[in-house]
């Protein structure tokens, strides 16, 4: 094995929220690689490249991906144009490019959308296992969504996922009687509980917010020991721990402020840092904002916040998945070549360690070797993001991810399932029923 250094001394923007100051700077990064050829990838004549991925929620996301795809241009020659969409409409760009045979070259979409358009795009085999080989293998939920179904061939390039802690003001879980968060789903109830007794609530989304309200939804059920569908890929809802994880959500909600069933992605970033929520499920993008704010008021709230694995309740590992981003090199691409050629600079440690350092950690390393970056020693608070992608969770666990896989989660089938239980627009029964049936829609059993 050799040793890879680099020095970062990127200077990063300010947050979502447009705070002004700079994240504090992790000074030197050590990435173990090993010495593997680099697949061949003849750049074709006058290639440019259009690649499309989802917005930011962290500018250092933002600018550092830019700034790496115009070094890729200074060293190939290759313009690369770079296009950001709202979450919210990545669906439905991605099919259209899908479906119409033009548009990006790339599109790095989220975690099953690969296999949603398996016909359509080009086998990444060579590109991933080259990756694999050269940074210590691959996580996971990584191999899960990257390849197809029980194959070892790669249609999807995993560049990082975020996932959803506990992110909590320490001083008030205080007040509430705990010392931290508690691993009991009885005992974080009562907690909740008696946050909102203190007059602060908790806020998790019930609505369609692209990867908060999933996140919410998949936790409900998997720390209950229900699943979405069995190992064959057969519905498998209708059970008690569903009847039980879908009580729980009724029993909680009184504890959530007023409104969630109309948050969007940021509503409970925004919540939070406005002081009107005590906890909440989120990415490291709270945090990062408030450490890198040049409010000192702000920064006394970074100091009392604190994040912890979601309660596993009967789950033997955090039941939690990751937002995953999924690069996919579409069939109709005149420059198969340079794509591949550019997602390979990307991911290799010059690139890839000053993304996942500049926004601390927010999207997290599909590749072991990325565990040793910087980044999970200068805080030991972003400790709960580290292992994003060592999960054995992931959207439509426990079955195959097939197309089936991401419609559910496009149509909100879970989240309306504990919406209107939650709420109480639908008895449990008649939720759960309705999930049932708009489940087997897809996965047509």
């Amino acid at each position: 094995m050799s040793r890879l250094t680099r020095r970062n001394s990127l200077q990063l923007g300010a947050s979502m929220f447009a705070a002004s100051a700079l994240a504090p700077a992790v000074a030197r990064a050590e990435i173990k690689v090993a010495d593997v050829k680099p697949p061949s990838f003849p750049l074709e004549k006058g290639a440019q490249l259009h690649v499309l991925r989802p917005t930011k929620y962290i500018d250092a996301d933002e600018t550092i991906f830019l700034a790496n795809s115009k070094r890729f241009t200074e060293q190939t020659g290759v313009p690369v144009k770079v296009d950001f969409v709202n979450w919210p409409d990545m669906p439905t760009q991605t099919a259209v490019a899908a479906n119409t045979g033009a548009g990006p070259d790339i599109i790095v979409a989220f975690g099953p959308d690969p296999h949603l358009f398996i016909n359509k795009i080009v086998d990444l085999t060579d590109l991933a296992e080259y990756l694999g080989a050269r940074y210590g293998g691959w996580f996971p939920l990584a191999e899960l969504y990257g390849k197809k179904w029980k194959t070892n061939e790669w249609i999807g390039l995993p560049m990082g996922g975020s996932t959803g802690p506990c992110v909590y003001r320490e001083s008030w879980v205080k007040e509430a009687g705990y010392d931290k968060i508690p691993d009991d789903l009885n005992e974080f109830l009562k907690l909740s509980q008696n946050l909102k007794k203190n007059g602060h609530p908790t806020g998790f989304a019930l609505s369609h917010a692209v990867g908060d309200a999933p996140g919410f939804a998949n936790w409900l059920l998997w720390s209950h020991g229900a699943y979405l569908v069995d190992e064959h890929g057969k519905v498998a809802l209708d059970s008690k721990e569903t009847r039980q994880a879908v009580d729980y959500a009724r029993a909680f909600y009184p504890t959530m402020i007023s409104g969630t069933m109309g948050w969007d992605g940021a509503s409970n970033n925004k919540a939070f840092v406005a002081g009107q929520i005590a906890l909440t499920q989120n990415g490291v993008s709270v945090y990062y904002l408030l450490k890198s704010s040049k409010d000192p008021k702000m920064n006394v709230m970074a100091a009392d916040t604190n994040h912890a694995v979601m309660p596993l309740g009967v789950a033997h590992a955090a039941p939690e998945a990751a937002l995953t981003l999924n690069a996919m090199l579409f069939r109709h691409s005149k420059y198969p070549n340079a794509a591949k050629e550019y997602l390979r600079f990307m991911m290799e440690a010059p690139q890839y360690d000053p993304w996942l350092t500049g926004c601390l950690g927010y999207w997290s390393q599909p590749l072991k070797a990325y565990s040793a970056s910087a980044v999970w020693t200068s805080d030991p608070k972003l400790g709960p993001y580290r292992d994003a992608m060592a999960t054995p969770y992931y959207e439509g666990y426990k079955g195959p991810i097939t197309a089936a896989t991401g419609a559910v989660t496009e149509n909100w089938v879970l989240v309306d399932m504990f919406a209107k239980a939650a709420t109480g627009a639908a008895t449990p029964e008649s939720a759960i029923k309705d999930a049932v049936r708009a489940a087997k829609r897809y996965y047509k059993g």
